[in-house]
């Protein structure tokens, strides 16, 4: 966790830097090729009806979007990224593990943890105000981020002692959700909803597949 601080406070400070440019000084052509960085509140939907809430969950993503003019001026463009990103998730819900494989319990504590290290792919409808001579501008991204999960823990407590389960085989390690980023300059805000559910169908409480979907609201970063 440290490792990710230590690159958040570095991308940081090279955003302040940028972003005292005033001018991209490319010409008549250009193109928004973006390192971009998110911080986001996480909440998980749909969850078994009596799951308590959710206490604070976050996620971090960072990564590269190459983007690809479709009119001449670039104020509208398609981007294509890659990019890391991590979930940590408190819930309500118990996960634990024994000889016939895993068991799902409602119980009323939230500080049980699923933690999430995921690849993931942004794909980007671009509208945009700038030109070649302008840093800052009103932007409005819209897409799909499609994601790979490269790592899972889902943590539970036992007599005050944290019980950790790793990779999961019921985890979607593929999914995909729908993004919307817009704001002005380097900040913008920015919402994702996942469109698939986290946990496959046979991840079953009391006879009901578990249909638990994300949905994060949080900042955006971008920088050229």
């Amino acid at each position: 966790m440290n490792k990710i601080l230590n690159l958040i406070a570095l991308f940081l400070c090279v955003v302040s830097v940028y972003a005292q440019k005033d001018s991209l000084q490319l010409g008549d052509k250009y193109l928004e090729d973006q390192l971009y960085l998110d911080f986001t509140y996480n909440v998980l939907r749909k969850q078994p009806k009596d799951v308590a809430a959710s206490s604070f969950s976050y996620g971090i993503s960072a990564g590269y979007i190459r983007d690809i003019p479709l009119v001449k001026s670039g104020r509208m463009a398609f981007g294509l990224g890659l990019g890391y990103g991590y979930d940590s998730y408190s819930h309500g819900l118990k996960v634990a593990e024994n000889d016939s494989g895993y068991t799902f319990e409602i119980t009323s504590l939230t500080d049980n943890k699923l933690s999430l290290h995921n690849l993931e792919m942004p794909i980007q409808f671009r509208l945009r105000t700038s030109d070649s001579k302008t840093y800052s501008f009103w932007r409005v991204y819209s897409g799909v981020k499609l994601s790979y999960n490269l790592s899972n823990r889902l943590t539970y407590q036992s007599n005050n002692e944290p019980i950790p389960i790793r990779n999961v085989d019921f985890y979607n390690k593929f999914q995909v959700g729908a993004t919307l980023s817009a704001g002005y300059g380097t900040f913008n805000f920015h919402l994702y909803y996942g469109l698939t559910p986290i946990f496959k169908s046979s991840a079953v409480l009391d006879g009901t597949s578990i249909n638990t979907r994300v949905f994060k609201l949080g900042l955006s970063f971008y920088i050229l």
